[in-house]
């Protein structure tokens, strides 16, 4: 994202050596640029809720559906504020990718690299509820779906992941445009597609034992108190985060993906048969990363995760820009006739 941000700059700043045109190939050489360029970013429009506040050592948990589709990712992350790849990088992600829904898991340490698992798992995370938990604590960062320990990092990693976090972390919602290295490639006619959140608690770390500190419903209309919505680029400015795009209806928050401006959701939410459920915890999955408690993969890296990355826009929409050119054209060519 920052390198694809700096290189859109190089170039832009590059100097231009003179060349003598005539108004016809002038008009032909902005027509094909138009039709050659790449669809700008934004034609698409994303989703982010997060909480305000951050918090240290405890469980973070919540109650999701993850949108479906390929080049869609949608994720339930933990998020330093002013993580970047020029200071440090604290993160730990739920991400679905893929239209088979696979489920991905990272931890970036605040060392800028990532340490991502991927499963696909036996059940579907886009076609049900299921509740995803963080445990954080001074000797271990765990992960949790519906109660049974799918991954768990100890030993140096979790200490270097807690000493650049000191400040804390919040909570994160997301749904965006991935790539075809990473989400795959959106085919927009299948949007709109959305990501359900029945509701979202977190409970402090102490003594070995965790405490509930807060739980989140979203029984309201409106934003939450100490929750706020994403209003910017995502990963691969492929999309824009647009508030309009997160509504509260029935209980359930819900984050849409939608084409140009048709934005927001109007229908009925899926049902939640387990909300009040609640959770149990202590069913280990086995050992930890395999090879070493912090191997994961060792020396993976990727691309960004589901972070709140706010990367630099690209402009207007690519038919604004195509109309523009035409009009360009169209008026250097009766000027060339006259």
């Amino acid at each position: 994202m920052h390198l694809d941000a700096g290189r859109r700059l190089v170039l832009a700043d590059r100097p231009l050596k003179p060349r003598r045109l005539t108004l016809g190939a002038l008009a032909l050489g902005v027509l094909a640029a138009a039709l050659l360029a790449p669809r700008p970013a934004f034609a698409v429009q994303s989703a982010e809720l997060f909480r305000t506040q951050a918090y240290f050592y405890g469980r973070f948990e919540a109650r999701v559906r993850f949108a479906p589709g390929e080049g869609v990712v949608s994720s339930f992350f933990l998020w330093k504020d002013g993580s970047s790849s020029t200071t440090s990088w604290n993160e730990l992600d739920f991400e679905k990718t893929n239209a088979v829904c696979k489920l991905q898991t990272n931890i970036w340490t605040g060392k800028g690299t990532q340490t991502p698992q991927v499963k696909t798992p036996s059940f579907d995370v886009c076609g049900d509820y299921h509740t995803y938990a963080f445990d954080w604590t001074p000797d271990y960062i765990a992960w949790y779906v519906d109660g049974a320990q799918i991954r768990k990092v100890t030993g140096p990693s979790v200490a270097e992941y807690t000493q650049n976090a000191s400040q804390g972390m919040a909570m994160h919602f997301n749904v965006w445009v991935g790539d075809s290295d990473f989400g795959g490639t959106l085919d927009p006619s299948t949007l709109p597609v959305q990501q359900f959140v029945s509701w979202a608690q977190y409970s402090s770390y102490a003594d070995g034992a965790f405490q509930l500190q807060w739980r989140e419903d979203f029984d309201g209309s409106a934003v939450p108190a100490n929750w706020s919505l994403g209003n910017w680029a995502s990963p691969f400015s492929l999309s824009t985060h647009n508030p309009a795009n997160v509504t509260f209806t029935d209980g359930i928050a819900v984050l849409s993906m939608t084409s140009d401006d048709a934005t927001g959701f109007t229908g009925t939410p899926p049902a939640d048969s387990a909300a009040d459920a609640g959770t149990s915890y202590g069913t280990d999955a086995g050992s930890p990363d395999a090879g070493s408690p912090d191997a994961g993969n060792p020396g993976a890296t990727g691309p960004s995760s589901g972070c709140s990355c706010r990367a630099a826009g690209d402009g207007p929409a690519g038919s604004a820009v195509l109309v523009a050119a035409l009009l360009v054209a169209a008026g250097l060519l009766r000027r060339r006739r006259a």
